[in-house]
């Protein structure tokens, strides 16, 4: 199959209704963080871009949005022709430029005061980071607790950073600045907002 034909293939079959059913899973992931919120599939992008990932990204983002994506998306021309066909969104120079990134290894990723932190006048134009793993619940244990959190909540993403918990904290700190995060495993997505305190599990 040709990068034309792969670019085209694999978008939303229904494309207004397949985007409002993405779009509320992902409004109440962020009402509720730690909840794990189901899926189906709705797109069929490139690998490695996963379904999830995908259908996220045909959601967010448009041709206003500059998304940034790292080395392992970024060397998939595929990858590339088919979020450029499906969404418009013009590819960011740099992680500060983005308002959504598109992470295919989080392990890897550049550290969260990389990304478009907002401002305190427009804390809105911050990055949203897109993380593509494996599932929510094989990796180590994160507390979480915050605003949409009755007490606690619990999530164990596999394959985040090694300083996650750490730079998460300064996260917190730089509020009403700092970003957001989409957590995209196969089938389920959950989020991580600005608001969102997390305490490793790891003692």
């Amino acid at each position: 199959m040709g990068i034309a034909t792969q670019s085209i293939d694999g978008g939303f079959a229904e494309p207004v209704f397949n985007a409002q059913v993405v779009f509320r899973a992902i409004m109440d992931a962020m009402a509720r963080p730690g909840i794990v919120q189901d899926l189906p599939k709705l797109a069929h992008p490139p690998a490695p871009l996963s379904a999830t990932a995908g259908a996220v990204a045909l959601s967010l983002c448009d041709n206003d949005t500059p998304v940034w994506l790292d080395p392992p998306l970024q060397a998939e021309t595929p990858v590339r022709a088919w979020l450029g066909f499906h969404t418009g969104a013009p590819l960011a120079n740099t992680p500060a430029d983005a308002h959504f990134a598109l992470i295919a290894n989080p392990k890897e990723m550049a550290a969260l005061d990389g990304f478009a932190q907002g401002t305190q006048e427009y804390p809105d134009r911050s990055t949203t980071l897109i993380l593509l793993v494996g599932d929510l619940a094989s990796g180590p244990s994160l507390l979480l607790e915050g605003p949409g959190i009755e007490k606690t909540s619990m999530i164990a993403p596999p394959g985040m950073p090694r300083h996650f918990v750490e730079q998460w904290k300064q996260n917190n700190q730089r509020f009403p600045r700092g970003v957001d995060i989409i957590l995209a495993a196969p089938g389920s997505l959950s989020c991580l907002p600005r608001t969102t305190r997390i305490k490793s599990m790891e003692a």
